[in-house]
């Protein structure tokens, strides 16, 4: 039987579900003015994306917040998962797609990376066991697509994987659709994938804080990406309690801002669906 959902139509755009580093802000037990001042725009979850595509949502990694992000932005489904990379504050919100597949009367499908498919296996072996379920929903019902560096066709849109650098020992996907692309989680960029980066009118990269850091990008590394790459407009993510929004953005060029929760980008340069 087919179960009914609630749902927003969210058309052709992206929404910034989260835009916050791997301890969210505001930061436990941290009393600087930027976790104290309650601000909204300092509010900041971890980071996850959702793509509204011309065959559903395709969802951009699975928070540890992913639960109230959804609830927040009243996505009533998620069709497909894609995955940047295997840190937790990417993956560890997997449980929450749990009620999915009695929307969906099938697995959610999860594309990633070989080394993403063995972490999720190892983190959430409850969800992969022999044993029977006692009763249904008890465990995620999945299925895994590997994916690399060619282009995937999801949801029926073309999406082109762009491989970074997460400090010496990772490496993980940024992601072109259209003219926007998502990379989150990086602090290098191989030659190979600034092609890649190319007549964006959107580009959101991760910029952590002011102070370099050994796995992230600060904002001043991420200005020059962005002056090299040239989007139209650029956004930064992943952003630490250091950066304060206001204060930030009062200090950046016109064509850059600090990203914040709940943003909406419109989707630019992907396939239009047709109206009978």
């Amino acid at each position: 039987m087919t179960v009914a959902y609630t749902t927003t139509d969210i058309g052709r755009q992206m929404i910034l579900l989260g835009t916050g580093t791997s301890v969210g802000v505001p930061a436990i037990g941290c009393p600087c003015p930027v976790c104290q001042g309650g601000h909204p725009r300092n509010q900041r979850t971890r980071c996850s994306v959702l793509l509204g595509l011309p065959e559903g949502n395709l969802l951009i990694d699975t928070s540890p917040d992913l639960r109230f992000q959804l609830l927040r932005e009243r996505i009533g489904i998620v069709h497909a998962v894609l995955y940047t990379h295997e840190h937790a504050d990417h993956i560890f919100g997997l449980d929450d797609l749990r009620l999915f597949p009695f929307y969906l009367q099938h697995p959610v499908p999860l594309y990633c990376e070989q080394r993403v498919e063995e972490r999720i296996r190892k983190s959430f072996d409850y969800a992969f066991s022999d044993l029977a379920p006692t009763h249904s929903g008890a465990v995620p019902q999945l299925v895994f697509h590997r994916i690399g560096l060619q282009p995937l066709e999801i949801l029926g849109e073309t999406i082109i994987p762009i491989r970074l650098e997460h400090g010496e020992r990772f490496q993980v996907l940024g992601f072109r659709i259209g003219d926007v692309a998502y990379c989150t989680d990086v602090n290098g960029i191989p030659e190979a994938s600034w092609p890649l980066l190319e007549g964006l009118d959107v580009l959101i990269l991760d910029a952590l804080r002011d102070r370099p850091h050994v796995t992230h990008f600060s904002l001043a590394e991420s200005i020059a990406v962005a002056e090299r790459v040239r989007p139209k407009k650029t956004y930064f993510t992943h952003v630490s309690h250091e950066l304060d929004y206001h204060k930030t953005n009062a200090s950046l060029p016109d064509n850059m801002h600090l990203a914040y929760d709940g943003q909406r980008i419109p989707l630019t340069g992907v396939k239009v669906i047709s109206v009978d």
